[in-house]
């Protein structure tokens, strides 16, 4: 079925608003600096070894992944899986830079960033997910083994988290408590989150649709 321009415009500003949500989120789990989750132990180990920044490595990781993705589907990945791996890189890095985004000095401020960025990130997962235009790279990957593989999706998320949790660590990225707090804890949220968010967008498509035109008479003009 077509979508309207209306639906087309909220579904966009949906997932395009959900990313800088989500960089957002993933920013003060860095600066709280507590620990970080899987993927970003490794972009910030990359980040310490090679330079770069920790944007750019999560744009050069997600490259890397949606290539393999693409190799096991043998279709390219939608549109939306691209922007998505180039503009949450280009948003962390912006975030990165924004001078009063700084590290708490004690533990229980650390903490309390820590999770808000939880609940901010979880947030804008859900609603560039409610947007429907694509899933980011490392989701791309998980669904690539699980519809080709069979395997289960929970067991595949495990692996490759485990996987790039071990290579960050030897990288020396942050693993810490945090690490543990997010992993667990965006779980939980994201599993809220994204039913939530999808049927808010929804819900607003929805409200936009059945809304009346505005129809203007000429003759009314003077």
């Amino acid at each position: 079925m077509k979508k309207s321009k209306q639906e087309w415009f909220i579904r966009h500003g949906a997932f395009f608003l959900g990313l800088i949500i989500m960089a957002l989120g993933i920013v003060l789990t860095i600066k709280a600096d507590l620990g970080v989750a899987p993927w970003d132990v490794l972009h910030i180990g990359l980040y310490y070894q090679f330079g770069l920044t920790i944007g750019s490595w999560s744009i050069i990781i997600g490259i890397f992944i949606l290539a393999i993705s693409s190799l096991i589907m043998k279709s390219w990945p939608k549109y939306g899986s691209f922007l998505n791996m180039l503009l949450v890189g280009i948003f962390i890095d912006f975030f990165m830079l924004l001078p009063f985004l700084q590290t708490p000095s004690v533990f229980f401020g650390k903490l309390l960033m820590l999770l808000i960025g939880v609940v901010i990130l979880a947030f804008g997962m859900g609603l560039y997910i409610s947007g429907s235009i694509g899933a980011g790279p490392r989701d791309s990957l998980m669904l690539a083994f699980h519809l080709k593989m069979g395997w289960k999706v929970q067991n595949v998320r495990l692996c490759m988290e485990v996987m790039v949790l071990f290579i960050g660590f030897l990288l020396g990225g942050p693993v810490s408590i945090g690490t543990l707090i997010v992993t667990v804890a965006l779980s939980y949220l994201a599993g809220f989150m994204i039913p939530f968010c999808r049927k808010l967008t929804d819900r607003f498509v929805a409200t936009i649709s059945l809304r009346p035109k505005t129809i203007i008479n000429t003759k009314d003009i003077a």
